[in-house]
């Protein structure tokens, strides 16, 4: 028997049509990278976000689609 696919409803693809802000947990499986690599890009100003109340990050996927190009062709480069 096949497991049951489970897909994350709070995460991109459920708001690929919305503006908001996404959250680093978002922008990880949108980059398809561990949440931990994301806050190593933070530390390194890497990654484009914006901080929200405090301490609170956040990610606009315009952002996030320039820098996941920029990414490959970095890979790809190598």
């Amino acid at each position: 028997m096949s497991k049951p696919i489970c897909i994350d409803t709070a995460g991109p693809i459920a708001s690929s049509g919305d503006d908001r802000p996404w959250t680093i947990r978002q922008a990880a499986q949108f980059l398809g990278v561990s949440p931990q690599s994301v806050y190593l890009w933070l530390g390194r100003k890497q990654i484009p976000h914006l901080r929200v109340m405090g301490r609170n990050i956040r990610f606009l996927r315009s952002d996030l689609e320039t820098f996941r190009a920029s990414f490959r062709q970095g890979i790809e480069g190598d």
